[in-house]
């Protein structure tokens, strides 16, 4: 729930990849034979497809090729429709954006659908976060705001009070279509119910320091724990190493070292540095919000608490060098990962050029044992911020983002009784919490050549059997609707976080 178990994606680059590979995949199986590991094999067995002209029929934005360009998929220039179904957290709509300047005259619309509005919410301030206009704002400043923000029950003072002005900012967006066209004109609310734009509002005004809007989340975590580990409580120290090194360190999520894991388990805090103290309740983390006369009633804390938010950003980097491990003990945590590929999309986001990472800037904190900081007490009565962030956001002008209503999680599947949604996505992405809603007929949605992105349980606790069940679940819908693998999963027997499958127009692939 406010965030996914499955890396971040360059959507807009994962579609031209997708359509890289040609059927039958005889290939593929024979190279895993041979023990090539499967990352690599992904990239490497994806060869050319060529790109059908006829995919303007029905409202397709038509592809064009731009000069020099010779067909090579990357470089086409093509407008892409995005469906976040379910996708709990904004990571891929902030690397796609990121990226969007390798793509000229590539445009996406992304449109995230989520049931719950709290996480719109707190989606909207994550994007407001990572697109903050820079002349206020250090760009490491700005990455340790956005992982205090995104995975730490309690934050450091100075992030709860950029939130407390960031979200009487927020208030006007979602209550004054002039104020939100003038400072994030890339957002649209208008797909929102006008109960789900209160429900906005009600979100970002929970956030302001007030002595009756209490969150007291770290109550709230421990009553979690206790109930989940029962009669182990007294030995969860081991429980919590089991769970990472038996579990989750055998299904990819070896850069996760055990005491930030432990810290992340016992006390919600996932991303933390020697210098940081937390003590501030993360409010972003409430869920089901319920005015009350002067006070909020909510569910206390509903999300996470055995994967935690290491998987989106923290598992995975170009620099292969930041994921080296000795004897089991990695260079750098989960925490660094996530820190030095944030650094990466936010720079990309600010300047629309390529980042070159500083290892001056990463601190080795993989195999040292650190002395974490106190948890202080806090007091809810803090003066308001000072400061308010009234400047326009950063201008990413090839990417819209739409928010759907929540009753568009049955209706945009029915395309009988809604005729603009039948053919109209070219890639979507179903979180795993999602899957049990998408019915037989959600293929009428996607267009011919479209990506489905189905995210499996693979970072969780779950047992083997649930989580291959769970998997196999996916694989028999997949082709209950007729999509075909990108891959040949059962040939690869690969451990997959995500499955990927396309839509082939059957007329022209005869």
């Amino acid at each position: 729930m406010f965030w996914g178990i499955s890396e971040a994606l360059d959507l807009y680059q994962e579609y031209f990849n997708a359509h890289k590979i040609q059927e039958p995949r005889g290939e593929a199986a024979h190279n895993s034979e041979k023990g090539q590991d499967i990352d690599v094999e992904e990239e490497n067995m994806e060869a050319d497809v060529n790109v059908e002209s006829e995919n303007v029929e029905k409202g397709a934005p038509e592809m064009t090729l731009e000069d020099g360009a010779g067909g090579d998929a990357p470089t086409v220039a093509k407008t892409l429709n995005i469906l976040l179904f379910g996708a709990g957290d904004p990571r891929h709509i902030i690397k796609t954006m990121a990226k969007m300047y390798k793509h000229n005259g590539g445009r996406v619309n992304f449109y995230v659908l989520d049931g719950c509005i709290e996480i719109v919410a707190r989606n909207m301030m994550l994007l407001g976060i990572a697109l903050e206009n820079p002349e206020g704002f250090h760009l490491l400043r700005k990455v340790h705001l956005f992982m205090d923000v995104y995975g730490n029950a309690l934050m450091r003072p100075s992030s709860h009070q950029y939130l407390v002005g960031k979200a009487k900012s927020m208030m006007k967006l979602v209550t004054d279509d002039d104020e939100l066209q003038n400072l994030a004109p890339q957002l649209h609310i208008e797909g929102l119910r006008y109960r789900e734009r209160d429900g906005l509002e009600n979100a970002f005004n929970f956030l302001l320091s007030r002595p009756e809007y209490t969150f007291d989340v770290q109550e709230y975590w421990a009553g979690r724990v206790r109930k989940l580990l029962g009669t182990r409580y007294d030995y969860r120290e081991g429980a919590y190493d089991w769970d990472l090194n038996m579990v989750l360190k055998d299904r990819e999520g070896g850069q996760i070292c055990s005491q930030e894991y432990r810290y992340w388990r016992e006390t919600g805090i996932a991303f933390t540095y020697p210098e940081y103290e937390q003590c501030k309740p993360n409010k972003t983390l409430a869920a089901g919000l319920v005015r009350n006369g002067e006070k909020y009633m909510h569910r206390g804390y509903a999300g996470d608490i055995q994967t935690g938010p290491f998987c989106t950003f923290g598992l995975k980097t170009v620099d292969k060098q930041m994921l080296n491990s000795v004897h089991g003990d990695n260079d750098y945590r989960a925490t660094d990962i996530t820190e030095r590929n944030l650094l990466e999309y936010f720079h990309e986001l600010q300047t629309r050029s390529a980042y070159t990472h500083d290892f001056k800037i990463s601190r080795k904190y993989g195999s040292v044992k650190l002395l974490m900081g106190e948890r202080l007490s806090y007091n809810e009565c803090d003066v308001d911020a000072m400061r308010s962030y009234d400047k326009p956001w950063i201008s990413v002008d090839q990417c819209k983002v739409f928010f759907l209503s929540a009753d568009e999680i049955f209706t945009l599947q029915n395309a009988d009784a809604n005729e603009n949604w039948r053919e109209f996505f070219d890639v979507a992405f179903v979180g795993h919490n999602y899957f049990p809603f998408l019915k037989s007929n959600f293929a009428e949605v996607l267009r011919d050549n479209a990506l489905l992105i189905l995210e499996s349980t693979l970072l969780t606790l779950a047992r083997k059997d649930d989580v291959k069940k769970f998997e196999d679940k996916l694989k028999v819908y997949a082709k209950l609707i007729n999509l075909t693998p990108v891959i040949n999963y059962n040939a690869l027997n690969s451990k997959n976080s995500i499955l990927k499958y396309k839509k082939i127009n059957e007329e022209t692939s005869a």
